[in-house]
């Protein structure tokens, strides 16, 4: 099998060959595959069936508000565990520029523990309720790999359903999602949050991920989730080393070609502190925009941040300055 990863490139001169991808566009590919070396050709030498992978991009890329409403998460746990500390943040978000919200009740970080669904229902549900109370429109999602968590959520104003899990953790969960016609996004996680980064191993690290992800894609679709609906997140630091997460940041086009968005969640994670010399998750917003930056010039659709008002910022000014219009 071959993988097609798009080289692509921004700016305001498309030369006439140039296939537009959103903001970004890009004349020729990297051809990968698991038996032989990478070889970059220009995109009409690809097949019309691999070319139309790639469905195009949104005209500017989004950004997805982190709310955890959680007291344990590695970088804000507790600040946002009170209702009305919860909606403050969700309104707050939004006003810094946020395009979506995700609402968790549970810590994913490695290491922790279950939360059992009528804790992650209490510390949700009132948090959206509160917020389309308020008036807030912006789409919501729910980070959440319970079918019970994800309903009440849905029911409360989600929109959205986020299972880091990939959707193998509840099986109730797709189907759900299938029924409410709610939009999802599957993320790639090697194990369980308690025990992901002992040791996590791969024979390749991009085309594993991409893989599967592309099983879970054609799962969704089988059970009625529409591929228009579905959006996919390779899991930064999910089961995966500081050189696993490099390898997929260095290459995140060729995800491009599963034919869906791409999400990327690597805002203050551990990565950025070894990397960037902070040790402590509040203080690599530095390092969180500029591996976003470094995604969206590879026409990646969607950022996950906690510092959205930073983000958007740097966004729009990277956009004036590089992108084409």
């Amino acid at each position: 099998m071959r993988y097609i990863r798009p080289l692509m490139q921004v700016g305001p001169g498309l030369p006439r060959d140039a296939v537009p991808f959103g903001w970004s566009w890009f004349t020729h590919v990297e051809v990968l595959s698991r038996s032989e070396s990478a070889q970059i050709v220009p995109v009409s030498e690809i097949t019309d069936a691999e070319r139309a992978r790639f469905v195009g991009a949104a005209d500017a890329p989004k950004l997805m508000g982190i709310l955890n409403t959680t007291p344990d998460s590695f970088s804000d746990g507790g600040a946002f565990d009170t209702l009305e500390a919860g909606i403050a943040q969700g309104r707050a978000l939004v006003t810094a520029g946020a395009d979506i919200l995700d609402i968790g009740g549970e810590s994913t970080r490695p290491g922790a523990s279950l939360v059992p669904g009528d804790v992650e229902i209490a510390r949700t549900a009132p948090v959206i309720a509160g917020l389309r109370a308020a008036g807030i429109s912006t789409p919501i999602s729910i980070d959440t790999r319970k079918a019970q968590v994800a309903a009440a959520a849905l029911d409360a104003g989600a929109n959205i359903v986020n299972d880091v899990s990939g959707f193998t953790f509840d099986a109730d969960l797709a189907p759900l999602c299938a029924a409410r016609g709610a939009p999802v996004c599957v993320m790639h996680a090697q194990g369980e949050p308690q025990t992901m980064q002992q040791n996590p191993t791969y024979d390749d690290v991009l085309l594993d991920v991409y893989d599967a992800l592309a099983a879970r894609i054609d799962m969704l679709v089988s059970l009625g989730i529409p591929r228009d609906q579905i959006t996919v997140d390779p899991g930064i630091g999910f089961g995966k080393t500081l050189d696993h997460n490099l390898a997929i940041l260095q290459r995140i086009s060729l995800f491009h070609g599963l034919g869906v968005p791409i999400l990327l969640g690597a805002s203050r994670k551990r990565f950025i502190g070894t990397l960037g010399n902070a040790p402590e998750a509040q203080d690599r917003a530095p390092g969180s925009v500029a591996v976003a930056l470094a995604a969206i010039a590879q026409g990646v659709q969607i950022i996950r941040a906690h510092d959205v008002a930073e983000h958007a910022q740097a966004i729009a000014l990277w956009r004036a300055a590089v992108a084409h219009p």
